[in-house]
């Protein structure tokens, strides 16, 4: 049933009423159609919007988003889904059609793209520094990526910072051979470490390093060695969108990105109260663990002195590059030189309404 924009009806019945004897006829009823106009016109654009993971501390913008209504004023309806603790999984559910829009690593859709001309783009930075990172323990005598050399490593392999272990031995000079990797299942990896199985682990920083301090590990045993710090120039998580939907609802996938915008940039300047709409779609967490996820995420993956210096969402050309190119160290392109149409800029707000203003974090 349609709605009528009452604040809109009101403003026009006053017109119509104040100029019934002032004005001819025909303006009258053009004035009358323009007030029964129905709400139609202004129907809500549906749309489901996958995560790639479960629901943590990083995520609390998109949900944000939803309570403060950002999405509704842009004439969104998003409905938030959860997928498997995958990357891969979250683009399938784009690429299937049953999300239009997602988030998920925009190195994995480089290399999905590559392997089998996935029909999704990537068109808004969230991480403008992926979390990929060593999480080791100091009593391991593990303090840098050369400390590595004979140690025992827990690397899931549905984990996307696995996937880069390659590049970052090579730009680290470390003999892969050298090191023991273990596959383990992501339910495991931080158990391990914590219980002293292995000396380290490969994953995302704030996932890891959160959920040893949960677990008993002290924290000044605990060495964060950040891939982005030791060399890789990559890229982290992205908004992403199904090529088709980009293609038929344009407008809309601008929406969601000024109304997503508005949601990080409230985020960044108050955490500690933006987490509460996270805390609202979970049970059994503690705000103390999520809260201090999402702080170490804005510290070092997203508010990083690029994007102080050239805003939200966007990618250096010649970075992205050269990011394409550390890829290349541990994947074999079909043609890497197509490897830049993953991301579309076409989608981002102008460099004003992305640049940083008062976002210092609480």
């Amino acid at each position: 049933m349609a709605i009528v924009d009452l604040t809109r009806r009101a403003r026009l019945a006053t017109l119509v009423s104040a100029a019934a004897n002032a004005v001819p006829f025909a303006l009258r009823l053009a004035l009358a159609a323009a007030l029964a106009w129905p709400a139609a016109a202004h129907a809500e654009t549906a749309m489901h919007f996958t995560l790639d993971r479960k629901i943590d501390g990083p995520v609390t913008p998109f949900f944000l988003a939803i309570d403060k209504g950002y999405f509704k004023a842009e004439g969104l309806d998003v409905t938030v889904d959860t997928a498997a603790a995958s990357p891969v999984d979250a683009l399938n559910r784009v690429a299937a059609g049953k999300d239009q829009m997602g988030v998920a690593d925009i190195n994995v859709l480089i290399q999905m793209r590559d392997a089998a001309a996935t029909p999704i783009k990537a068109l808004f930075i969230v991480f403008d520094k992926p979390a990929y990172a060593i999480i080791a323990r100091k009593s391991r005598g593990i303090a840098a990526p050369r400390n590595l050399v004979g140690k025992k490593v827990a690397a899931p392999a549905a984990d996307p910072a696995v996937a880069q272990w390659p590049v970052f031995a090579k730009v680290n000079d470390i003999d892969p051979a050298k090191v023991m990797l273990e596959n383990v299942g992501l339910p495991v990896r931080e158990p391990m470490l914590a219980a002293g199985e292995v000396d380290a682990v490969i994953g995302s920083s704030f996932t890891s390093y959160v959920d040893l301090k949960a677990r008993g590990v002290p924290p000044d045993d605990l060495a964060i060695l950040p891939m982005a710090d030791y060399g890789l120039v990559l890229y982290g998580d992205a908004i992403v969108v199904a090529a088709k939907f980009a293609e038929e609802k344009p407008e809309a996938v601008r929406a969601f990105v000024l109304a997503y915008l508005q949601a990080l940039r409230e985020t960044v300047r108050d955490p500690a109260r933006a987490i509460d709409a996270l805390l609202r779609r979970t049970e059994g967490v503690k705000k103390e663990i999520e809260l201090e996820r999402l702080r170490m995420a804005i510290r070092d993956n997203i508010v990083t002195p690029a994007v102080r210096s050239n805003g939200y969402g966007a990618i250096d050309p010649a970075r992205f590059a050269a990011a394409i190119d550390q890829i290349a160290l541990g994947y074999r392109f079909k043609a890497k030189e197509t490897a830049a149409a993953a991301f579309d800029a076409s989608f981002l707000p102008q460099a004003a309404q992305r640049s940083m203003d008062d976002t210092a974090s609480r």
